[in-house]
């Protein structure tokens, strides 16, 4: 496959959020028809909100689609902006069961390091999406769930020799179902599509400059 190919992710519902604005994010920004992504890849997941399946479907999907980058999205209902993350803590929550109502009896992920950094890309995504005029900061806490767990996998795969050059992992607001605004919030459906896009052209000009797209 020729150009460059980015694995954009979302997470379904879990409990306490029946309702998760990633897919649909995910499913517009696969859609989204610009010169810019002509010869890009853009492959979109939705994943289950379990650590079973994160288990199970990232490594399938690395091996599957080779990607140059990821770009993965999840929910952060008690905020009001948007989120990029700059790290994974080596941390889990031993007291919220995930979709699967699986609970953990451990609260580490790994031996060894306390975090792991995604990289100073993370700041230029962030700059992007601050120049769509949404309210978009830096983050170094991405909690305990599946979001962080997915954030430490992730960036472990980029350390391998064959996986992703760049990941990198924004956490959105809660919207409303119609697409308009949170109570609380100025965030609209339309405007995380901007800020998405933002950062996922910011992300392809990263990866070229990484050398993607080997073959």
């Amino acid at each position: 496959m020729s150009g460059l190919r980015i694995l954009i992710t979302g997470f379904g519902p879990f409990p306490g959020a029946p309702f998760n604005p990633t897919p649909a994010l995910v499913d517009r920004l696969v859609k989204l028809r610009r010169p810019a992504f002509d010869d890009v890849a853009r492959l979109g997941h939705v994943f289950n909100v379990s650590y079973r399946a994160v288990d199970r479907d990232l490594p399938a999907l690395l091996a599957q689609h080779r990607p140059d980058a990821l770009l993965m999205f999840g929910l952060a209902a008690s905020t009001r902006h948007v989120r990029i993350e700059t790290r994974a803590r080596n941390a889990l929550t031993t007291l919220w069961p995930d979709a699967d109502q699986v609970t953990l009896r451990h609260g580490h992920i790994a031996p060894g390091e306390e975090a792991r950094s995604f990289g100073p890309h993370s700041a230029r995504l962030a700059r992007a999406a601050q120049f769509t005029g949404i309210d978009a900061r830096l983050s170094r806490d991405a909690g305990r769930y599946l979001c962080n767990y997915l954030c430490w996998r992730a960036i472990e795969a980029t350390r391998a020799s064959n996986g992703p050059r760049l990941a990198a992992f924004v956490h959105v607001p809660l919207i409303s179902r119609d697409g308009t605004a949170w109570p609380g919030s100025r965030i609209t459906a339309e405007q995380l599509v901007d800020a998405g896009e933002a950062m996922l052209l910011e992300l392809i000009r990263l990866s070229r400059a990484a050398g993607g797209a080997t073959g």
